[in-house]
């Protein structure tokens, strides 16, 4: 477990709250229901992966393997438009 981790659930313990981090569902769009695009990617890139709770960490994989379902989407539809080209 990352240090963030460890200092996050032991700040919960001491405070008597739940170990499971619900703060960022409430400060916006979570991860798993961003839409694919530009933005999910960028946000799956400027997270600290170190610092996710495990079930973050858990929305975090699921997110970027649906970023990547995605992106072969486009890549086929690119190559068939490139290997079958329509009349000129």
């Amino acid at each position: 477990m990352s240090p963030g981790v460890v200092d996050y659930l032991f700040r919960q313990m001491v405070t008597g709250k739940t170990s499971e981090d619900i703060q960022w569902e409430q400060e916006g769009l979570s991860l798993s229901a961003q839409p694919e695009g530009a933005e999910l990617a960028r946000r799956l890139a400027e997270t600290d992966i170190d610092a996710l709770t495990p079930v973050e960490l858990f929305h975090y994989v699921r997110a970027a393997q649906r970023l990547a379902t995605w992106a072969e989407g486009l890549r086929q539809a690119a190559v068939g438009k490139y290997c079958h080209p329509g009349p000129v």
